[in-house]
């Protein structure tokens, strides 16, 4: 929940206002509850009434649901959103990247995409990876690097706390720049895709609501805390990414640990959506598709794609935005809510019905708005 991403969010109460804040905790809980309704699909009860893990996947939940009209479409429709999410987290992890060596090497005449094209190439042994494992150690450096960017950037913003403001919060905000935030914060929260396989791991799944709970909880402070600080201290000088309003002294240390962590947070993503592509493709019988140069290919061309994807859209909020507003409302809001209202109709109460179809409606606006506003944005920015 604390990822990367989380540095966009003062730039979205900039153009969210007081309501940025209540967006930001309102998403944690709309977000708690359909990781909760998202795992009640994978189980169903027994003659004696006890539930039994019947799926395992979010795959396997989707097909569940569309088994009368196909039995593999549903699985079709999650793993298409799965891999344009994954893909898109892995574009925006390159334009940061662009961003935070542009911004610490100023004196170098380099533009932002050639950036990328650098950071890309120190990427290229990602195609080699096979194993969950060597992501899971790069994942830990990641976490302690992250911890530490976030507490140098609050140290920093506590230091300037006497010119802290109220005022500095608008009162009126442009409907369109709303909706591109609520994208922002629905993307930074968004962790659907990966709550199955997690509870499915616990020692103890019957903890997966408590555990789900606490962690939305704690993600909510932290967010609102740092978002809360870093929008006082800058006000309507806070940029994109929230490091780029440090002094200078600062701004290149931290930008160089943002950037040792945007590169050691990209293998996740990508291993994931390769290995979606890769099990789609191999599940027949054709053995070409199983042998290891026919990985190593699609490992190597989804890499080109999310360097190509970030040199032709080198803008991270916008594109913070879209990606939350299409794949990260639609995983995280729409289908949970659709998908249990489908299996466990005759079982819910009235109140948990109108429930489901409220986050389904909520999030289909918000998905809607906030798509139509982001490529707005996005061809404004083109001219």
């Amino acid at each position: 929940f604390q990822g990367i991403f989380v540095l966009g969010l003062p730039y979205a109460l900039l153009h969210s206002g007081y309501s940025g804040l209540f967006l930001i905790i309102l998403a944690a809980a709309l977000c708690c509850y359909t990781g909760k309704i998202l795992i009640a699909c994978l189980y169903e009860e027994n003659e004696d009434g006890q539930l039994i893990r019947v799926r395992d996947t979010y795959e396997d939940i989707a097909n569940a649901c569309c088994k009368k009209q196909s039995s593999k479409l549903g699985g079709i429709v999650v793993n298409v959103t799965q891999v344009m999410e994954l893909i898109m987290t892995c574009i925006l992890y390159l334009v940061v990247s662009g961003n935070l060596l542009s911004h610490s090497f100023p004196y170098v005449p380099m533009t932002e995409k050639t950036w990328s094209v650098i950071a890309f190439v120190t990427l290229l042994p990602c195609v080699f990876i096979k194993t969950l494992q060597i992501v899971s150690k790069l994942s830990q450096l990641c976490s302690l690097v992250h911890f530490i960017i976030i507490l140098v950037v609050m140290t920093y913003c506590l230091t300037q706390i006497h010119q802290w403001s109220w005022a500095k919060f608008r009162l009126s905000i442009e409907f369109e720049d709303f909706l591109v935030s609520v994208g922002v914060i629905i993307f930074s929260y968004t962790s659907q895709i990966f709550l199955p396989k997690l509870e499915g791991n616990m020692k103890n799944p019957g903890e997966f609501r408590c555990m789900l709970n606490w962690t939305h909880f704690f993600a909510c402070v932290l967010k609102t805390t740092f978002a809360l600080t870093a929008f006082l201290t800058w006000g309507e000088e806070t940029k994109e990414v929230i490091t780029d309003n440090l002094p200078s002294f600062l701004q290149t240390l931290v930008n160089l640990c943002l950037l040792t962590k945007a590169l050691l947070s990209y293998p996740l993503p990508f291993f994931a959506a390769t290995e979606i592509v890769y099990a789609c493709i191999s599940r027949g019988n054709h053995s070409n598709y199983r042998s290891p140069l026919f990985a190593l290919g699609v490992r190597g061309s989804f890499l080109l794609l999310t360097l190509l994807m970030a040199m032709f859209i080198p803008h991270f909020a916008l594109l913070m935005g879209l990606t939350g507003s299409v794949t990260g409302a639609a995983m995280t809001f729409l289908l949970p809510s659709l998908f249990h209202l489908k299996l466990k109709w005759k079982k819910l109460s009235f109140l948990e019905k109108c429930a489901d179809i409220s986050v389904f409606i909520l999030g289909f606006l918000c998905s809607l708005a906030g798509t139509v506003c982001s490529i707005k944005g996005l061809l404004e920015v083109f001219g």
